[in-house]
């Protein structure tokens, strides 16, 4: 509560502590002001004692949690708008207040900082979506001190409508490391504000909405790219993707010169499965690009450029191999060999460490891989991301087809048939779970599986209305120890959805297995986290904690451990750059390069994250204090791009190949690999 005033206050309308009376005004215009002291209040007062105020006064939140202030705005069709509470408050407390409409929080515990003074007023503004008619909309203190002063609410309705897409997509050019691309006009109901041109998914850069041609430089030589372009508008709206147009960037300047050879090849370290590798770096007259790993004279593996490490695994215990690297640059050169060494895995270390052994393939002939679910027998379900269609597979390799999602389609990109899960009572319920994107968006869906086919009759929709993209469409699934199933949803390439609470997009859901809402979901929605650009990987480590991995655009990708109403800081902050204040920090981060993670399983406290631009597999220990310890690199370059890995119930992980990038179908492979686990 502010001070108060020292003399009586007159004002035209009687108002009480509990209730004041409230006023319906006319239907919404686009833009409408509602003064604080028409509202319905609860445990506040009217008074006019500090300057600045619009109308005939503000309300004083009494000094307690629960007070509250309630508007009721009549609005003339269902529609998105813009709340603005214009406030002050002259302590250094955070007054944070829950904001709701009709019932359902849209804003938990929104901050609303000082002011600096108690005449000096600022605005706070949060996204909803209104009903046509009479919306209740309150402002409610969630702390002890109470909520700011507020003078008044404004509501402006939001333009919802997004762009056409931008057509005929060209390469009007190209370098060695650059390509040039033009294309026609989109259009929108308001007008094009801008241009984001985006690589596979990747944002490069963002035009104006009168330039049609630019061109993207520092890119690697004699390398596809795929080239897509999304339109948007003032209010924030991203068109879906125009057509993709692929370019190859020329080849690099003649170059003769190879890298200097490494040095002090040498092995610091070694488990029942691996050997550790370590290297003094090589130079070359223009970069190192990468580093080759032979293995009893094959190569069986690559490190990055400036690697001066790696872990070969998939190893035997006792048995000696002989390994050597060269370098290698963008030009083709290569280097002479290092020293070769020797080294046999031993074991070794803490008891229950979980160490990648052999790896054999149970499946070929895939096409794109992508949620991987073990049914009681030990067999497995898995989903084709662009055929719809799910498959029984065994550990010995026989593989037959359960059935089709028909009502799933493709984005050209990441959209199609995604992850799949089953809940604990699987044995007598028989749904299968499934992440699909359909016409209208993205769904979550079950499904029965029965007699070894899907039940095409029972399939349900349990979510709809998450927009999709030829990019950034999440949709890993996985249930919680709570028996509630968890979704990754993406931001559709539109950063905005992540931090609107209202959406579903750039999220971590949350939902009963018949698809209604937790009682303890923190918007009063599906939503349980937000702030997340593309999160893929989800599962849950020996405490009941969420752990998630995720795509980040240019610079870092991340690993979070999620938390109720969590925001991790998306589009503000990317990893730990950005504007990253008052958000969520991950617990693990990578250069895009090196990662874009997808899967995540947890063995025995051990994170595992596969990898599509890296091409390799993580393994991080979660230590006492949360965090993410110990990494490892295995299998780097071994197997292409690598999407979902996943424990099965003897132990051994199964990881997918996502080779979705060469044009070719159905050659991706379903590996299994064998865990040793130490003592």
């Amino acid at each position: 509560m502010a001070p108060r005033s020292p003399w009586p206050i007159v004002l035209s309308c009687a108002v009480t502590a509990a209730l004041a009376v409230a006023v319906a005004p006319s239907a919404q215009a686009a833009t409408t002001e509602y003064e604080a002291e028409d509202a319905a209040i609860s445990q506040g007062l009217v008074e006019s004692n500090w300057a600045g105020f619009t109308g005939r006064g503000f309300v004083n939140y009494d000094n307690l949690m629960g007070s509250y202030v309630e508007w009721t705005v009549n609005s003339a069709a269902a529609s998105a708008s813009d709340l603005t509470l214009r406030f002050a408050h002259g302590t250094t407390q955070n007054r944070a207040m829950d904001i709701s409409v009709n019932g359902t929080l849209v804003s938990d515990d929104l901050s609303f900082p000082g002011t600096g003074a108690w005449t000096t007023w600022q605005d706070k503004t949060v996204r909803a979506n209104l009903v046509a008619g009479a919306n209740k909309i309150r402002a409610t203190s969630t702390t002890a001190d109470g909520g700011p002063n507020v003078d008044k609410l404004t509501v402006s309705a939001v333009d919802s409508q997004a762009p056409q897409p931008a057509t005929s997509l060209r390469s009007t050019g190209h370098t060695a490391t650059s390509v040039s691309l033009a294309w026609n006009a989109a259009t929108d109901n308001v007008g094009v504000t801008g241009y984001d041109v985006y690589q596979h998914g990747q944002h490069m850069k963002t035009v104006d909405g009168s330039t049609l041609a630019t061109t993207v430089d520092g890119l690697a030589s004699n390398t596809e790219y795929d080239w897509t372009v999304l339109a948007k508008d003032a209010a924030g709206n991203v068109a879906q993707a125009s057509n993709n147009v692929i370019v190859k960037t020329d080849a690099a300047p003649p170059d003769a010169q190879a890298p200097s050879t490494p040095g002090s090849l040498r092995s610091p370290g070694k488990s029942e499965t691996s050997v550790d590798l370590a290297w003094t770096a090589s130079t070359d007259n223009v970069k190192v690009s990468g580093y080759d790993v032979f293995r009893d004279g094959v190569q069986t593996g690559t490190a990055d450029g400036t690697a001066t490490s790696t872990t070969v695994a998939g190893l035997v215990v006792n048995k000696e191999y002989a390994f050597k690297i060269r370098a290698r640059d963008a030009a083709g050169n290569v280097s002479a060999f290092s020293n070769e060494i020797r080294a046999t895995p031993a074991a070794g270390g803490g008891a229950g460490v979980p160490d990648p052994g052999a790896v054999t393939t149970i499946a070929s002939g895939v096409d794109v891989g992508w949620g991987v679910v073990f049914l009681p027998d030990g067999s497995s379900l898995f989903s084709e991301r662009n055929t719809f269609n799910v498959h029984r597979l065994t550990e010995t390799g026989q593989k037959t087809l359960a059935g089709k999602i028909s009502q799933a389609v493709g984005t050209g990109g990441e959209g199609g048939l995604l992850g799949l899960e089953i809940g604990p009572d699987f044995a007598t319920d028989h749904w299968l779970y499934a992440y699909h994107t359909a016409s209208e968006g993205n769904r979550v869906i079950r499904i029965k599986y029965e007699n070894g086919a899907l039940v095409q009759s029972s399939y349900q929709i349990l979510i709809q209305g998450i927009a999709k993209n030829r990019y950034h469409n999440g949709g890993r699934l996985r249930f919680g120890p709570d028996g509630k199933l968890y979704a990754t949803a993406g931001d559709a390439q539109n950063g905005a959805n992540a931090q609107n609470s209202g959406s579903l997009n750039g999220k971590i859901l949350r939902i009963n297995p018949d698809g209604t809402i937790p009682s303890d979901n923190p918007f009063g929605n599906a939503v349980w986290s937000m702030g997340h650009r593309n999160p893929q990987g989800l599962d849950f480590d020996s405490k009941g904690r969420l752990w998630a991995a995720e795509f980040g655009d240019s610079s870092l990708d991340e690993v979070n451990l999620i938390t109720k109403g969590g925001n991790f800081g998306w589009p503000n902050c990317e990893g730990n750059q950005g504007s990253c204040g008052g958000f969520i920090a991950p617990k693990k981060t990578w250069s895009t390069s090196q990662a874009s993670p997808s899967g995540l399983t947890i063995i025995n406290d051990y994170i595992f994250v596969a990898t599509t631009v890296g091409q390799r597999v993580y393994r991080l220990k979660i230590d006492a204090s949360s965090n993410l310890v110990d990494q490892k690199t295995y299998f780097q370059g071994s197997y292409d791009r690598l999407r979902t890995v996943e424990v099965d119930k003897q132990g051994d992980i199964w990881l997918t190949t996502s080779t979705d990038k060469d044009g070719t179908d159905f050659n991706d492979r379903v590996l299994h690999i064998d865990i040793v686990y130490s003592g």
